[in-house]
């Protein structure tokens, strides 16, 4: 399926954003693991995290996880510490996405975990019991989700952890968001430089509400940004918020786009500011590379950005996805060594016909409607993705005006 987007003249609108996908994902470990009775409130209503309320809610030893890469990560290690033998598999890009850094990191702190296809690779075989704990070290620069996932169980293991992280830690709001709901949830950890220190112990049932999706917002950000005089307000955020990509805030200010913190969200709006060129570090915020790529070369600003490594092993390959979309555009710009995007103003023939492919990857197909407002229809296949975090997204533009087309 392909749909047209046609795009509004004016926008002015009010967006009930969903529900955090990462804090909702990590609730429901810490919930499972605190033997809660509490349900976790406001909860994403997405792929992601309905595989995994389908998994606990299982009686089965089987799980699929489709193309969920989160709810691999954390339910390979919450499955370790459960008596019982358990298989974990997904989609075929699932079974194409790593997975061994984790499960050696497991198996030195005492899981018994085999793989049933490729080494190192889904799907996977988990005999759960006691995990003995210790000392391990990572590389800084791995998925942040492995880190959290060893996290979350730590405290029950007989040793508790004793996490070194070398190098250059990406993604460290992750691993913070992590550790201040592991403390909500009663269980204090200590960071101290490349250090994270889990002791023993227990987590203790609470109440537990999801605030709103800041990743979901930067596409707010992204259409304000791009129709003159729009006035976006978007519901349920935090200004403390415990979400790294809170910070697409400060980085729109640079794109034209003030944010005004309101009684229940924030209010969206133009400040007639607009960066000759941008260069951010994305390692702590690599999920909102897609919307600023996408926003600078709609607006004309150059940019580097850098810290990206991690993309290229997400739902898709996105460094290449990028490329090979915008240049259907009429853009070039360019990697360097897989882990920085640079745009210097080079342009292309655009070939607007074919479409954006989305590449099985929810935030393709969200960063790139935008494009609608300079590219009049836009047609985005397989638009479908965009369950995997933000399932009311087709609705939400409807409701702000964009005109989509079923092909």
């Amino acid at each position: 399926m392909s749909i047209l987007i046609t795009p509004p003249k004016e926008c002015r609108t009010t967006i009930n954003l969903p529900a955090s996908k990462s804090i909702s994902n990590r609730a429901l470990i810490l919930n499972a693991l605190s033997y809660s009775s509490y349900p976790v409130e406001n909860l994403s209503d997405c792929d992601d995290t309905r595989v995994m309320i389908d998994a606990f809610e299982s009686n089965n030893n089987k799980f699929d996880i489709h193309a969920a890469g989160t709810a691999m990560r954390f339910m390979t290690a919450f499955l370790s510490k459960i008596v019982g033998e358990w298989v974990i598999t997904g989609s075929d890009r699932m079974k194409q996405r790593p997975i061994g850094l984790l499960v050696d990191a497991l198996r030195s702190l005492g899981a018994r975990i085999e793989y049933l296809e490729k080494d190192g690779y889904p799907p996977l075989k988990i005999y759960g019991s006691a995990l003995k704990g210790g000392s391990l070290t990572l590389n800084g620069n791995v998925s942040s989700q492995y880190i959290s996932a060893l996290l979350m169980v730590a405290p029950y293991m007989e040793e508790g952890l004793d996490l070194t992280l070398a190098g250059n830690i990406i993604s460290r709001p992750y691993i913070g968001m992590t550790l201040k709901m592991m403390k909500v949830y009663g269980v204090d950890a200590v960071w101290n430089d490349h250090m994270i220190r889990v002791r023993p112990g227990e987590y203790r049932p609470v109440r537990f509400t999801v605030e709103s999706d800041w990743s979901a917002a930067s596409y707010w950000c992204e259409i304000a940004s791009l129709i003159p005089d729009a006035e976006v307000i978007l519901t349920g955020l935090q200004k403390d918020s415990v979400q790294g990509d809170s910070r697409i805030a400060s980085f729109f200010k640079e794109l034209g786009i003030s944010t005004q913190y309101v009684s229940d969200g924030v209010k969206l709006f133009h400040n007639g500011k607009l960066a000759k060129g941008l260069n951010f570090d994305l390692s702590d915020q690599p999920d909102l590379a897609q919307t600023l790529v996408v926003t600078c070369v709609l607006k004309g600003v150059h940019f580097r950005f850098s810290g990206l490594q991690s993309l290229k092993i997400k739902e898709t390959d996105r460094i290449e996805a990028l490329k090979v979309e915008l240049h259907k555009l009429g853009f070039v710009i360019k990697d360097i060594n897989g882990s920085v995007l640079v745009w210097n103003g080079e342009r292309c023939e655009p070939h607007y016909s074919l479409g954006i492919d989305t590449y099985d990857d929810h935030r393709m197909a969200m960063a790139f409607a935008p494009a609608s407002i300079l590219v009049n229809p836009l047609m985005i296949n397989h638009p479908q993705v965009v369950s995997k975090s933000y399932p009311g997204y087709w609705n939400d533009l409807k409701k702000s005006g964009f005109t989509i087309i079923e092909k």
